[in-house]
Parts: structure tokens; C-alpha cells; sequence
């Protein structure tokens, strides 16, 4: 096994991606969702070719396809490699200043310009195992972009190493950037076909050696409430408020279990996501989320049966209540082929990490990946803190990330 030696170039691109404002938008019905998560893609695909790789293009959904091409007389499987240059609507993407804090102490991380976001030690678990590294956060007025732009990076450095040193032997590998990821639409208009990949990895996870190939199954549920309008001066015994009645459906939820706020491991969960309406009609958007099917089935019919107990109360009012399916547990497929998974585990501890295998509380685009015909686990990027100001990400998390890459591209090559 050749030994290997990286000029790293996976902080420089991050540091310059992050800079690159992609933040997606969840009411846009546009493709992708915000223009500007383009500006990245666009100048992935011009690094890309500069490398060497003249296949890379960005096609008109947003998309980016490449190609590092095989050096192996084997007959190897083609994989795949993914990330989303998208970042969360939850926490401004724009302006981030990120900052790298040399050889970390072990103490809380104040960020300079809002003093009052703090990364405490006590609340963020793998920073007992970054003494000595070097972080990178923002600011404090935005998030970091982390998530996915420390994948990206990870992909991108490995994808220089691999075109740099032919003497490392590897079948084809496919490049894969989405947007959209973070609202839900990261592999709407992938091309099975054009990618044209066995098997795949979203790298898009959170410490260092870890694998995820189990994830929530989730459904969106949309209430549209029709209320019964009436002027306010006239409306006693008459009016039945869309918006009350909205509240009301809220405030029936469980308080001490099934929230997002109350549950960890294995629980599922009912979650409101968005509310908006006028007297007359109302909508509430949830998302439902647990590990297998019968979960969510049952816990759709219980917000169903709140729905129809605050309905009573309102008896000229009516309702609609849509199911959507939005993602399975990659598990039912991803199992089918245990090496995708057991490959990874040997390329982490090659990379001389401790693997660890773990359930998501979320999906990736590998969930719905893995259903389109390409088994797809994630792997980590070192991102910790998704969605928020105090987001961070270890510089030597994302080398690892990096080396676990190669290693993998070498061991599918090996094995075949």
C-alpha cells in the first residue's frame, strides 16, 4: 500500500468557499432555488478543469458532474463522491469572515464581533479532541458554511491529490455537487444516468471517523385550514378564525415528547416548521421524522387526530391534510451491499482513524442517492454545529476527511 504524502489544499479552498454566499431558499419554486448558489458551482467546475479534469460542467439545474478518470487495468465500480454547495435558510450565509484559531487550548471559543456567541467546551463533545488543532469558525454574525462547504473542500483537495499522482492506482470516480440539499431538493434533478455511478458517498458528516449509513425516514405534512371570515364588529357566535384555530393545533402538540427539543438516539419526532395565514385560511407545514415507516405512520395519524379534536370546537370550519413523502432510511438499501460500508470503515482506519458506525437524525442527499439506484452512506467532514452562529470545523478533521477519500478510491481499486 503506497504510503501517502498531501500538500493539503482542502483549508485554502474552504476558507475561499465559505466566503461564497449559497444560502437556498425553502419559498423559491425556482432551479435551483437561489441563483447565486451557482457562483460556487461555477467556480468549482473552473477549478476543476484546471486540474486537468475537462469534463467538469455545471448543467442549467445547478448541478456539477466530473470525472477523475481510472489508471487501473481493473475492472473497477465506478464511485461517486457528493456535496451540496448549499447553506442552511436558518442562519445568514452572507458576509461570513472565517476565522482560524491556531493550536486550540481546550477552553470556550468567544467569536470577536458578537462576544455573546460562545463555542463552550462543555457543550461541543469533539473539542476535547481538538487540543492542538486548528479551528475555524466564523465571526459570530453568520454561520460558517461548514455544512456541506468542508465536504466540498475535502472532495476537491482529494480530487487534486488523485489527478497529481498517477502512481496512485484507482478506478473511475464520478464528482457529484448539489444544491438545494438544505431544502430538500439535492438530488431533484440529478442525472442517474450521466453520473452513471455503482455506488456513492456524501461527504457531509460530522466527527472525524465516523460513518452514517442509517438516516430518519421523513414525511412534510401540509394542514390548509378554511376558516369562517366575518366582520369583527358582527361576529359573535359566527367567526371561526383560521389563525386561532392554527394556534390551537400547535399548542395540542406534546410538549415532553415527540419535539425535536425532547428527543435524541433513535426517537422520531413531529415538528412545525412553518406557519402563515389570514382569518379566513391557514396553513401549518410540519415535518414528521423517525427511522422506520411505522413510526411515521403512526405519529402522522396522531397529529391527524389532534387536528380533528381542535376541529370540533369549530364546526363551520374545515380542513385538508396532505401527506408528502420527502426520504427513506437509506439503511433498507444501503445494507443490501455491505462492502460500500466496510470499504470505509478499513479507508478511516487507514487514514488512522477510530471508525465509528452511526444513525443520522436527518437525511442527506445519499437517502434519497441510495434509493435512485447508487447505495450511499456519508461520510464525515469534521462540521460541527450545523444551521447556527457557533458552527466550527477542525483543519486537521478536514485532512482526514481528505485522506479517507483517497484511501477508499485505492481500496475499491484493490479489491476489485
Amino acid at each position: 500500500m503506497p504510503s501517502l504524502s498531501i500538500a493539503h489544499t482542502v483549508t485554502s479552498r474552504f476558507v475561499k468557499y465559505v466566503t461564497i454566499d449559497t444560502q437556498s431558499d425553502p419559498e423559491s419554486d425556482k432551479v435551483p432555488t437561489t441563483e447565486k448558489q451557482k457562483d460556487l458551482s461555477a467556480l468549482l467546475v473552473d477549478e476543476l478543469q484546471a486540474m486537468g479534469i475537462a469534463d467538469a460542467e455545471l448543467d442549467p439545474f445547478g448541478v456539477v458532474y466530473a470525472t477523475v478518470p481510472s489508471n487501473s487495468e481493473k475492472d473497477v465500480p465506478v464511485i461517486c463522491f457528493c456535496s451540496h454547495v448549499d447553506t442552511s435558510p436558518d442562519c445568514s450565509g452572507a458576509n461570513v469572515h472565517p476565522i482560524i484559531h491556531k493550536n486550540y487550548s481546550g477552553s470556550d471559543i468567544v467569536l470577536p464581533v458578537d462576544n455573546s456567541v460562545i463555542i463552550r467546551i462543555s457543550e461541543h463533545e469533539d473539542l476535547k479532541n481538538q487540543i492542538g488543532n486548528d479551528i475555524i469558525t466564523a465571526d459570530g454574525t453568520t454561520l460558517l458554511g461548514a455544512d456541506n462547504k468542508a465536504g466540498v473542500a475535502a472532495i476537491m483537495d482529494a480530487a487534486y491529490f488523485l489527478i497529481s499522482h498517477p502512481e496512485i492506482k484507482h478506478g473511475t470516480i464520478r464528482l457529484l455537487f448539489t444544491p438545494d440539499e438544505e431544502v430538500g431538493h439535492g438530488v431533484d434533478h440529478v442525472d442517474m444516468g450521466k453520473l452513471n455511478a455503482r455506488f456513492g458517498y456524501t461527504i457531509d458528516g460530522e466527527s472525524a471517523g465516523t460513518l452514517e449509513d442509517e438516516t430518519f425516514s421523513g414525511d412534510m405534512v401540509i394542514v390548509n385550514i378554511k376558516g369562517v371570515s366575518v366582520h369583527p364588529g358582527f361576529a359573535k357566535g359566527k367567526m371561526e378564525s383560521a389563525i386561532k384555530i392554527a394556534a390551537a393545533i400547535i399548542d395540542s402538540l406534546p410538549k415532553d415528547r415527540l419535539t425535536p427539543e425532547t428527543t435524541e438516539g433513535m426517537e422520531g419526532f413531529i415538528h412545525p416548521v412553518s406557519v402563515s395565514g389570514l382569518l379566513e385560511q391557514a396553513t401549518l407545514k410540519f415535518i414528521i421524522r423517525d427511522f422506520n415507516d411505522e413510526g411515521l405512520i403512526e405519529k402522522e395519524n396522531l397529529l391527524r387526530n389532534l387536528v380533528e379534536q381542535v376541529f370540533k370546537q369549530y364546526p363551520n370550519s374545515s380542513f385538508d391534510f396532505k401527506v408528502i413523502e420527502q426520504y427513506r432510511n437509506m439503511k433498507k438499501i444501503v445494507d443490501q451491499y455491505p462492502k460500500v460500508s466496510s470499504y470505509a470503515l478499513e479507508a478511516m482506519q487507514r487514514a488512522g482513524l477510530k471508525p465509528e458506525r452511526r444513525s443520522i437524525r436527518g437525511g442527506t442527499d445519499g437517502t434519497r442517492l441510495s434509493f435512485m439506484g447508487m447505495p450511499c452512506p456519508n461520510l464525515f467532514a469534521g462540521e460541527h454545529a450545523f444551521h447556527s452562529r457557533q458552527e466550527w470545523v477542525s483543519v486537521q478533521d478536514m485532512e482526514k476527511a481528505v485522506e479517507t477519500i483517497i484511501h477508499l478510491c485505492m481500496i475499491w481499486e484493490e479489491k476489485s
